[in-house]
This record gives C-alpha cells, sequence and structure tokens, in this order.
C-alpha cells in the first residue's frame, strides 16, 4: 500500500456511451459490481477492495474518473486531481438541484455490464467524492443495490445529498416499493461525510437506508500522504483508513458490504 499498483490483474476497456468515453477497469467472474473511486483515484486501496469484491464472486468494473490509475496517493498531486475534479463539467462539487452528468454514463454502464454479467441486477458502490453517485445510478433498474461509503458531496453542505429532488424522489418511491436496502458508512468524526448527511438520507429513504457510523478510533492511524496531509480526518471506511486485521470494525463493515452484494445480486 505505499506504492504504485501496476494493476496488471484488470484487464482494460474503452467505453462509449452518450458520445462519451471512458476507461473501466475489468476483472472477476459472477454478477456486476461497479466499484466508484474517491479521491485521488483508482489508488492501491481502491484496488484492494475492488479484488476483495472479485474473490466474492463478483465482476468488478472500476471507472477511471479522475487521477492516475494505481498511483499512490501523494498530497500535492491529490490535490491537484481534487481541485480540477471541483470545477470540471462531470461533476457538481458544491451544493446544486442537479445530480453531477457523470451519473447519466454510469447508469448507461450499470445497463451494460448487467446485460454483459447476467445475474438479478447490478451492485454500485460509491466513495467519497463519488459516494453518492450511487444512489443516484438506482434510477437506472439493473441496480439492485447500493452502497454509500463516506459521501463526500456537495463539499459546501453538510445536509446536502448532491442530486436533483426529481431523481431523489424516485429513487425514494423505487427503494420503499421494491423493499430495497442502501447502505451508508462514515467515521464519527469526519469532517466531510458528517452526520447532517446520514440525517439527509434517512429523512428521504426511511428505514430503506441503514446507516453505519464508526468510532473514530477504529480507523487507520497510519494512511497515505493525501490522507494524512489533505483529508485530516478518519475517512475512508474500506480503502486508506481500513484496519486490515480480523475483529476491526473496518474489516466487519467490507464483510457486512459482501454479503449484501451477495444477498441483493
Amino acid at each position: 500500500m505505499t506504492a504504485d499498483d501496476p494493476l496488471r490483474d484488470f484487464a482494460r476497456r474503452t467505453l462509449t456511451f452518450d458520445g462519451v468515453t471512458k476507461t473501466v477497469l475489468v476483472s472477476g467472474t459472477g454478477p456486476a459490481v461497479v466499484v466508484l473511486t474517491e479521491m485521488p483515484g483508482i489508488s492501491p486501496h481502491v484496488a484492494r477492495f475492488a479484488r476483495w469484491v472479485r474473490e466474492a464472486g463478483f465482476t468488478v468494473f472500476l471507472p477511471s474518473l479522475f487521477g492516475r490509475d494505481g498511483a499512490h496517493p501523494e498530497a500535492a498531486a491529490g490535490l491537484e486531481v481534487l481541485q480540477r475534479a471541483c470545477v470540471s463539467a462531470e461533476f457538481r462539487a458544491f451544493a446544486s438541484t442537479d445530480s453531477s452528468p457523470v451519473t447519466h454514463w454510469l447508469r448507461a454502464l450499470a445497463a451494460r455490464v448487467h446485460v454483459e454479467c447476467g445475474g438479478a441486477g447490478v451492485g454500485a458502490i460509491g466513495m467519497c467524492f463519488t459516494g453518492n453517485f450511487a444512489l443516484t445510478m438506482m434510477l437506472d433498474r439493473a441496480v439492485l443495490g447500493a452502497v454509500l461509503c463516506q459521501p463526500s458531496l456537495p463539499l459546501d453542505d453538510p445536509a446536502g445529498i448532491n442530486m436533483a429532488p426529481a431523481e431523489l424522489e424516485a429513487v425514494a418511491d423505487r427503494v420503499r416499493r421494491e423493499k430495497l436496502t442502501v447502505l451508508g458508512y462514515r467515521f464519527a468524526g469526519d469532517r466531510h461525510c458528517k452526520a447532517e448527511r446520514f440525517a439527509a438520507y434517512a429523512a428521504a429513504l426511511g428505514d430503506r437506508f441503514v446507516g453505519t457510523v464508526l468510532p473514530d478510533e477504529a480507523a487507520s492511524p497510519t494512511t497515505t500522504p493525501f490522507f494524512a496531509e489533505i483529508v485530516q480526518t478518519p475517512h475512508s471506511v474500506v480503502t486508506a483508513h481500513l484496519v486490515d486485521e480480523a475483529g476491526q470494525p473496518t474489516i466487519a463493515a467490507r464483510d457486512e458490504i459482501l454479503a449484501y452484494l451477495a444477498e441483493r445480486l
């Protein structure tokens, strides 16, 4: 976890939807799970989590949304990636009445990979900057399971959900009608994903949202320069701040996510 990951066990595919082309890293067999990377990109920690999903019996799809694939998260380079994403037309990093445009591409990806991989449906896992995108992806009928790990957008509104109101209402209606469950994870002291955000999800989705709050002491005290110097708070539950030891709360969260995917897909 201290050097770049060459990602040799992932195949690189180029996929185009609605005229927009992106690279997607793919590995595994079984029903599809789309893993959306946290800032500042598909790091060794994100790749490790994707491999755990793969080993649990799924085909993992990792869209390359920002940053350099496989890069160890350094502070200055990671901050640069974050700053570029904040002004990108693909994302709504600040409070807005619109969902991030990139979610349209991600929904098309979910529909495609469901056809390719079969199974009951597709899982979507968002993290940090992309945390809420997994919820927006539930507008596509193929997505049967959504996990929101420390969803951090909008950056300027702790109680914001980063979705167009009509889309949020449509997702809320769907999860109630189909008795679907949305999982959420955050650390108690996370300054980028506060209690107000989980309260907003609970208000919108009712008991179909199951939010888990981990104590700050459960976060790994040793992490990468980007998280130590830029994030500066317990944040990434199943990646950069995960403690890879049996009995740890972060490992329990990982296992809960894998069991949820197995049940849904």
